[in-house]
């Protein structure tokens, strides 16, 4: 993706124009057990029918059958365009537990999107990541590293914290959480998909460096999970030896 352009933007030119009702999975969830969803939703669709499906929901509340088994229940009622099959999903979800609650809440959302795209007869545009999101926003992690890998000051710190608060709310995007470490700060932030977040953090990055030039023009950016400061430094570290 160019620089200037957001992921709003992207997702027009894919779909030929509106993307219609756009929705963001607000929830972190892992990435695997959303891939390891959609494969079993889409596996499921091809062996399942929906008179199976409803022969089959009484099961999920049955303690002897396995989570496999209440895991293609679920996946199956979530691709029926049926209320009967949302408010059952919705039922099992109140009192769901681990594992099968974050299953639960995929089903939950892959129903409602099908409901609502039935219903309202338009594009229902889906996006999930490993982060979440929330409205319009994604949720993303965000390094940040000092010049020379100098460690931060105390100024330093309130420095990047007043100033990012201050770019942020410019796009309408806001600052969770902020945590630092020797030469590295992280940032948790939702960010409107219509900004661009190289070029909102270009922004950010500048003014900080008006207090001291002290900050690295590169960061690193993911919204698949965030990352612990060892796991930040062992990535560097593989970096520096592939350089």
């Amino acid at each position: 993706m160019e620089e200037h352009e957001s992921l709003y933007e992207k997702i027009r030119e894919i779909l030929g124009g509106s993307p219609g009702n756009l929705k963001i999975l607000e929830q972190q969830i892992d990435m695997d057990l959303q891939m390891e969803y959609y494969d079993c939703s889409r596996k499921i669709r091809e062996e399942r029918d929906e008179v199976w499906a409803f022969e089959h929901l009484q099961y999920l509340g049955e303690p002897g059958y396995s989570v496999d088994v209440k895991k293609e229940i679920l996946a199956r009622l979530a691709s029926i365009a049926k209320v009967e099959s949302y408010r059952a999903i919705e039922s099992f979800l109140s009192s769901a537990e681990e594992p099968l609650r974050t299953w639960a809440i995929l089903s939950l959302n892959e129903s409602r999107m099908l409901l609502e795209s039935k219903i309202m007869d338009e594009n229902q545009v889906f996006i999930s990541t490993g982060l979440g999101g929330k409205d319009e926003k994604l949720r993303y992690f965000v390094v940040l590293m000092t010049r020379g890998r100098s460690d931060l000051s105390d100024t330093q710190q309130m420095v990047i914290r007043n100033e990012f608060d201050y770019i942020l709310k410019k796009f309408d995007a806001e600052a969770e959480e902020s945590n630092f470490s020797g030469s590295l700060a992280t940032i948790l932030l939702l960010l409107p998909m219509k900004h661009s977040l190289k070029s909102v953090f270009k922004e950010a990055i500048d003014e900080c460096n008006k207090y001291g030039d002290f900050l690295n023009d590169d960061f690193i950016v993911t919204n698949v999970r965030a990352l612990s400061f060892k796991e930040i430094e062992e990535f560097l570290e593989r970096r520096n030896d592939q350089n």
